[in-house]
């Protein structure tokens, strides 16, 4: 939970202004994917306040925003749609249930082991997804309900609101970093249209954001086998797709940051905050890879950030939402093209030539099925077509070269991935009977990835101890030596040579 104490003036100001930002990002956001739904605006606000306060407070990531996503209404629409608003509350319950239940079974670890390809994919393929997204706010709604695109006059004033934001964004922090870039573009946009009066979509177009407190209700279903059968596939789809997108989040702001989160913990929370968000009228939600980037640029890695996004939202619909509904469309479209713009990884495209045609493929087809279809079709198909391929080319290869260095010592030199399947081959590749007095292991161009191959390690490091000899073992990064237990002591710590990469264990959890 939130220790206030712990942060100093600068860190509470960054995460209070970037949660303002954050929370008027997702405004336009939670009723857009609202009404694709097919649910009020609130049902959408209330989740995002909702799953944004819990998972803050008590999540594995600070600094990561959840909410309302388009990943989880577009499986929503058919369940609203064939049984009414009721079934998705209870369904939302049952989707929590699941995700707390694969918490208390800690496989978040899992999450560590999914290929580096598929994370580029699953990013670039978000990107594209929020850019595209944003298009459909250059429609107009006549009164029969028919959509056109928006031409002349109303276009070029949107457009022009669009790159006077994004201008703005990125120009601003070259004069100052007093204020967020984001947030000053959204305020300037605002009141300049205001105070000319120019004539352009807002917020309010959307539908209205006035309200009151969320109110407990329990779904009004029947409670029995049937209802089960109807909700269950929807629950498990809605659980995974929101683990998934959550969780491949934390991992992309864990490698932004240089720092660790707690699939676990997040996972718990997540599952915690859907659980109350469908008691309380929301439509669930997981982590916002948009409004987590724009935390994470504004410096805001602090609980305090998400929590005061939710507390925002709710001033929002409770004292604020005229002013709200006042704020140029363009001018939040404008910052989610900045978010899709700096999500994108733009250095994928120099890979070509440098790096396997496999991964390529990987990376072009998970951001090829999160766009056209499913993130988690996309991920799980990834996934399959990495294990496929590591398995065909070097799943169980593992091997050393030896020499011996300036203290006489023998040192071997790991070469290759050590986990699950590569443990026996590792461990006939050393002769502790047979070694000189000192033996070094160098991890250098070699990497742990589970629980298995710290078994195995500590496993050789008793076998040498067993014959009096002495190991020595080096670059093995941070979560070796927090995890590993006889051969703990035998490990040479480097802070500027060892690795740093994560290992997936329980103890991470």
């Amino acid at each position: 939970m939130l220790n206030i104490n712990n942060l100093n003036p600068q860190e509470i100001k960054t995460n209070l202004l970037s949660g303002l930002t954050v929370a008027l990002a997702m405004v336009p956001e939670a009723i857009a994917f609202a009404l694709i739904a097919h649910v009020s605006p609130l049902t959408g606000l209330y989740a995002a306040v909702i799953v944004a306060f819990i998972t803050s407070a008590f999540g594995g990531r600070p600094g990561m925003i959840s909410g309302a996503t388009g990943a989880l209404a577009v499986v929503m629409v058919a369940l609203v749609v064939q049984h009414g608003v009721e079934y998705l509350f209870a369904t939302v319950v049952l989707m929590g249930i699941l995700q707390i239940l694969f918490a208390v079974a800690k496989l978040g670890k899992f999450i560590r082991m999914v290929p580096y390809p598929v994370m580029l994919g699953f990013v670039n393929g978000l990107a594209i997804v929020i850019f595209l997204a944003q298009f459909g706010h250059f429609k107009t709604v006549a009164e029969d309900g028919t959509a056109t695109r928006m031409s002349g006059y109303a276009l070029y004033i949107m457009l022009g609101l669009i790159a006077l934001t994004m201008a703005v964004i990125y120009l601003l922090p070259k004069l100052t970093k007093a204020i967020p870039s984001t947030l000053a573009a959204i305020m300037l946009v605002s009141f300049g249209v205001t105070f000319l009066k120019v004539d352009t979509k807002t917020v309010g177009d959307l539908g209205s954001i006035a309200g009151g407190l969320p109110n407990f209700h329990l779904p009004t279903v029947p409670f029995n086998f049937e209802t089960l059968t109807i909700i269950f596939p929807y629950a498990l789809i809605l659980a995974a797709i929101g683990l998934i997108e959550t969780l491949l989040t934390l991992n992309l702001i864990d490698d932004m940051t240089d720092t660790r989160g707690k699939p676990n913990r997040e996972s718990l929370a997540q599952g915690i905050a859907n659980v109350v968000t469908g008691f309380f009228g929301g439509m669930g939600g997981c982590a916002m890879i948009g409004q987590s980037m724009i935390n994470v640029n504004n410096g805001a890695l602090k609980r305090l950030s998400g929590i005061a996004t939710a507390v925002f939202l709710l001033s929002f619909i409770l004292f604020a939402s005229h002013w709200i509904e006042m704020i140029p469309l363009a001018a939040l479209i404008g910052v989610m093209f900045v978010v899709a713009e700096k999500t994108f990884e733009w250095g994928s495209f120099r890979l070509y030539g440098k790096v396997p045609k496999p991964d390529l493929l990987v990376i072009v087809l998970v951001a090829s099925i999160t766009v056209v279809a499913d993130l988690a079709i996309a991920v799980i198909v990834g996934v399959i077509f990495s294990a496929l391929v590591f398995a065909w080319e070097h799943a169980k290869q593992i091997s050393v070269t030896t020499r011996t260095n300036e203290h006489g010592w023998k040192v071997y030199e790991l070469q290759g991935t050590l986990f699950f399947a590569s443990i026996a081959a590792f461990q006939n590749l050393f002769s502790p009977a047979d070694d000189p007095q000192e033996v070094a292991i160098d991890f250098k161009n070699a990497k742990v990835a589970d629980h298995s191959a710290l078994a195995a390690i500590d496993s050789l490091a008793e076998r040498y101890q067993s014959v009096g000899k002495q190991l020595h073992l080096k670059h093995l990064s941070q979560d070796c030596l927090e995890l590993l237990d006889k051969a703990k002591g035998m490990i040479e710590v480097n802070v500027l040579e060892d690795p740093k990469y994560h290992i997936a264990d329980n103890k991470l959890g």
